[in-house]
């Protein structure tokens, strides 16, 4: 029992912040209709700036949040802006294209990342990153318990930002009907901007959150757009609620792989469930949520 237990709460505690991740795409998506199929690498990117401010600065990871969210918000707007947007306004162009423009721009981050820091693998190693305490005979890791605290702390915020701003009721009617939002006066080219910027700020959170956990190389953003797609399908394309549900069942999913098959295993599991989602709630969990 306490071994199911363990893997419970290690998996909890990864699906909150896998939740994070997974509502950034999700938002993107519903907005624009496209997958950021460049989400993990934004997040590798604000992994590179967190490290740099640790090393450099001696920042600590979780202070950083509050310059690697700004940064990545207003980069996040500019990719938008000036690589998106132009394959958007033009109507020859297929959706195909722009989920296109999202690959090549993740590749551009890694390789430009790789240029400036190498593929060594790096760290932050802080005083409490392989910290533990217990309850009971559970263990928890002190750095992750911190990480799914702000993680509903973030989402919480989001969720207020979405339901009881004017900007957040903009982004939800552009999402649900971008025509008629039009129609009602809703600047729908500027809630586009303002969207991927919050996606890429959520992918900026997670990546700070991760880093006392983590090594960090260039390669590392590739497994975390998987990852973010996974959730995204698995809650339904466009749900916010329907991404914390799929970030809890992903992490799950790969905390109870883990313990009972192997780590090696590990990914393999989620991507398992990916396909039985896919074969037989292809609408995800938004099906039986009804969001």
């Amino acid at each position: 029992m306490d071994l199911f237990l363990q893997a419970l709460i290690a998996g909890i505690l990864k699906g909150g912040l896998y939740a994070v991740i997974g509502i950034g795409m999700t938002l993107i998506m519903g907005v624009m209709g496209i997958i950021n199929l460049a989400h993990g690498q934004l997040m590798m990117v604000a992994m590179y700036v967190t490290f740099v401010c640790f090393t450099y600065l001696g920042i600590d990871p979780y202070l950083s949040l509050l310059i690697v969210i700004p940064i990545l918000f207003f980069f996040g707007m500019a990719l938008q802006k000036y690589l998106l947007n132009p394959l958007i306004k033009k109507e020859t162009i297929l959706p195909e294209n722009q989920i296109l423009m999202t690959v090549g721009i993740g590749m551009v981050l890694t390789e430009s990342m790789r240029f400036i820091f190498t593929s060594d693998y790096k760290s932050v190693r802080t005083v409490y990153s392989n910290a533990t305490f217990f309850l009971g005979n559970i263990s928890f890791s002190l750095p992750l318990a911190i990480d799914f605290i702000i993680s509903i702390l973030i989402t919480v915020l989001l969720f207020y930002f979405l339901n009881r701003t004017d900007i957040g009721r903009s982004i939800r009617a552009t999402s649900q009907d971008r025509d008629a939002a039009l129609l009602m006066g809703i600047n729908t080219e500027r809630i586009t901007f303002i969207t991927f910027g919050i996606g890429s700020a959520l992918a900026a959170a997670a990546g700070a959150l991760l880093m006392p956990l983590f090594y960090l190389f260039p390669d590392i953003g590739g497994p975390f757009t998987r990852r973010a797609f996974i959730i995204c399908v698995l809650g339904g394309l466009g749900s916010t609620v329907g991404a914390i549900a799929g970030g809890l069942t992903l992490g799950l999913a790969e905390a109870f792989g883990a313990t009972y098959i192997g780590m090696e295993f590990e990914e393999m599991i989620g991507l398992i469930i990916f396909i039985i989602v896919l074969l037989f709630l292809p609408g995800g969990f938004r099906q039986l949520i009804k969001v």
